[in-house]
């Protein structure tokens, strides 16, 4: 008796940990179908992002029971109909492309698939192409109110390009359109803390600004802001008006000034000549030699000789 019931007790104890342990998660479940079916996939798919993935860890106990017969269903069909479900079942992404598989609208472990073969189970699973190409998009013009309250218009140019598939395909519903209107909205919020000169000069800076505010934004939908580029800066008519008036009248204020500095050195030069020339008698001579040879080559009806002072003043003197 003592026998039976010690081997009772053994059996108690082995069959216990099945009653209290914890239920098996549907990801769990779902790699292991996998490992025993075989899924296909290729060499280089990318890493598990499920985990990054909204919802993407909640249980559905309730479904484990329907997931596994569905499944079970779905390999029997391909089985039955092979080779012609094959058909059905081999897709190819290219080098550029990847997949993202979702088994009865869960996300299939392993991250996306890709580039080359990999098998999708008729009935049970879908998928979406996700490019990874760098794409390029126009920022529309933004009207925006600088920090000096001067409304001006921007536009400018983004380079983007995904680089977690899983995570923009099940974060997103549309990752090109909301990244677009996250790029306006900050356009206006970075533009609107600076000044109109620092606008118009600083763009490189405004450029690297604005990408680590995008890229911080759309980490969480799995995309990668590689450029941001200001294309054009307008301003106001008006502006542009009082802008060039100022830029015209600093000019001439800078014209005047060297024009002021030219005669200032002209005049000292013509009094240094003078100097030199009142201290030499023959230099005054040759000067009024040299102003009778210009008046003579000169085809004038009248001729004026200009007389020396010293002469003048002589034949004033001798008259008195």
């Amino acid at each position: 008796m003592n026998n039976e019931l010690k081997e009772r007790g053994n059996n108690s104890s082995h069959v216990a940990p099945l009653a209290t342990g914890t239920a098996t998660s549907p990801a769990t479940l779902n790699t292991a179908t996998s490992a025993a079916t075989g899924h296909g996939t290729s060499g280089l798919a990318g890493p598990d992002d499920r985990g990054y993935v909204f919802g993407a860890n909640e249980s559905s106990h309730e479904s484990g029971c329907c997931a596994v017969i569905l499944t079970a269903l779905s390999y029997l069909l391909v089985i039955l109909f092979f080779p012609f479900s094959l058909c059905a079942t081999i897709k190819v992404v290219q080098e550029y492309e990847r997949a993202v598989i979702f088994r009865l609208g869960r996300l299939l472990p392993g991250g996306a698939k890709g580039p080359g073969i990999f098998f999708v189970m008729p009935c049970i699973e879908e998928y979406s192409k996700v490019d990874l190409r760098t794409v390029s998009f126009d920022v529309p013009p933004q009207e925006v109110l600088t920090r000096d309250s001067v409304t001006v218009s921007v536009d400018a140019v983004v380079y983007y390009r995904i680089s977690s598939p899983t995570i923009s395909v099940a974060n997103v519903e549309n990752a090109a359109n909301s990244t677009q209107l996250l790029a306006q909205t900050s356009l206006r919020n970075v533009l609107g803390t600076q000044n109109l000169s620092e606008i118009l000069s600083n763009r490189e800076h405004i450029s690297e600004q604005m990408q680590n505010v995008l890229d911080d934004a759309t980490d969480k939908w799995g995309i990668k802001v590689e450029r941001v580029e200001i294309k054009d800066v307008r301003l106001p008519t008006q502006l542009q008006r009082a802008m060039a008036a100022e830029a015209e009248a600093a000019r001439d204020a800078r014209a005047k000034v060297i024009a002021a500095e030219g005669e200032q050195k002209a005049s000292l030069a013509l009094k240094e000549a003078a100097d030199i020339i009142t201290q030499s008698p023959a230099a005054i001579q040759l000067r009024y030699l040299q102003t009778l040879n210009s008046i003579s080559a000169e085809k004038n009806s009248t001729i004026i000789f200009p007389l020396p002072i010293d002469m003048v003043a002589s034949f004033m003197s001798g008259k008195k």
